[in-house]
């Protein structure tokens, strides 16, 4: 194989982009689903408030697969996901400094989710002031904006190189 054909076969920015776009959000979800339902962690508002521009960037992502990597709908759908993934880092970071006590929360957190009476006396009350779990010290809410904020950055990065 020549350093031609091995140039070409690599994937270019925008493909690994777009990919980025789909794998990190579903990677993020599935985590925070996997630790409410295995782990038994249940989510405060904000964290449910994370995970909607999570499942946003999933929907442009996908459809910027309906398109060339290179194409201007597939790099713009690539972008709109990596702005919801940007925000859902931000309400991220917001929700750690609400847990590390940097600053003040938005709402009195409570069992979100809950629809009826008797799912919500089920539901043990959870406060967004409070770390249920840490990795190497970072809450889990910390740890979706480092991973989400770094995606979307990565996502950027990519979209601005041209294809080599």
């Amino acid at each position: 194989m020549t350093a031609e054909a091995i140039g070409r076969a690599r994937p270019g920015p925008a493909v690994l982009a777009r990919l980025l776009a789909l794998v990190a959000p579903a990677v993020l979800l599935g985590g925070a689903y996997l630790s409410q339902y295995a782990g038994g962690l249940h989510p405060c508002e904000m964290c449910y408030w994370q995970r909607w521009p999570h499942f946003v960037g999933i929907a442009f992502a996908a459809l910027a697969f309906l398109f060339a990597a290179s194409s201007q709908n597939a790099r713009l759908l690539t972008a709109l996901a990596a702005i919801a993934i940007a925000a859902s880092g931000a309400i991220g970071l917001f929700h750690a400094g609400v847990e590390y006590g940097w600053w003040e929360g938005l709402t009195r957190c409570s069992s979100a989710g809950a629809m009826t009476l008797e799912e919500l006396m089920k539901v043990p009350l959870v406060r967004c002031d409070q770390v249920q779990f840490s990795f190497l010290s970072v809450s889990m809410a910390g740890w979706n904006a480092i991973i989400s904020l770094g995606s979307a950055a990565l996502i950027a990065m990519l979209l601005r190189r041209k294809a080599a």
